[in-house]
């Protein structure tokens, strides 16, 4: 499993040296833009809308735009700079809680997290003790230059840090429309609604929900590239090809050989000898 990450948690004077690696990934079929004339695949470029031409990689730079229409640009230097400063310092667990005074809304991404080496007895005895105490820690790490606030927990027999977005990035419940300020149902469609609820109740098993969409779309896919509609973009031409390259020169020797002289008539009656 590939590895993202590298560092080490610690909390109060235990410190455990620890990889990261993603725990989930995405399994959406990618599908590609073609041009409908000739299926080639569609070419995006970065273009300046004020010089009209395209933008080489060395030619960007990076900048906060404020308020609208102005700009301050940010040197690769200084970000690369204070990306080291920030991520070279360990996971530091700052609060256990329970997990159930965490709304599911918060939660982000999943990692799982694995011993660095000579890391292992520390990490078991962090595994164990959130295990017995039914714990999370909360701790902060910074990832792709950004800080992100997480959650250490117990998946099975390994440690998962979920990342949470932070307070101010889950936007206000008040700003929602439309939403009823009181739920105006009679008795009888909520305990209508509740013996439903109680029918349809189950415990989660994961392994039965499946993505019927890409299912579908894969089949669709297999069931075409089966049936021969497959396409394939039309070769850009770059110039004379062999057989044209071979009429030319074959066209040039000609125009260069010596034209014939054509004969003269002669005109006359011819005298017989005597």
């Amino acid at each position: 499993m590939y590895t993202m990450w590298k560092g080490s948690i610690s909390f109060g004077l235990v410190n455990i040296p620890i990889k990261l690696h993603a725990a989930t990934e995405d399994k959406d079929i990618k599908l590609r833009t073609l041009h409908k004339k000739c299926h080639t695949p569609i070419k995006y470029e970065k273009v300046c809308p004020h010089c009209e031409e395209a933008v080489k990689p060395e030619d960007i730079v990076k900048a906060y735009e404020y308020p609208k229409g102005k700009f301050v640009v940010l040197d690769e230097e200084d970000l690369e700079k204070l990306k080291r400063e920030n991520e070279d310092k360990a996971v530091e667990i700052v609060d256990f809680v329970k997990i159930g005074q965490i709304d599911p809304i918060y939660f982000d991404k999943s990692y799982y997290m694995s011993p660095n080496e000579g890391g292992s007895k520390a990490y078991s005895l962090l595994r164990k003790a959130l295990g017995e105490t039914q714990k999370v820690g909360i701790a902060k790490i910074v990832i792709r230059s950004k800080e992100q606030l997480a959650v250490l927990r117990v998946y099975e027999n390994t440690l998962v840090m979920e990342t949470l977005h932070f307070p101010d990035e889950v936007r206000n419940v008040s700003d929602v429309p439309s939403v009823p300020a009181e739920d105006k149902v009679t008795k009888k469609e909520l305990d209508t609604a509740i013996l439903l609820i109680d029918q349809l109740t189950s415990d989660f098993k994961p392994e039965k929900y499946t993505d019927e969409y890409r299912k579908a779309l894969k089949a669709l896919i297999e069931e075409k590239s089966g049936g021969q509609e497959a396409v394939i973009p039309i070769a850009k031409e770059t110039g004379a090809n062999v057989t044209d390259l071979m009429a030319a020169l074959q066209a040039s020797i000609d125009r260069t050989k010596p034209q014939a002289v054509p004969k003269k008539k002669i005109v006359g009656k011819i005298k017989k000898r005597a």
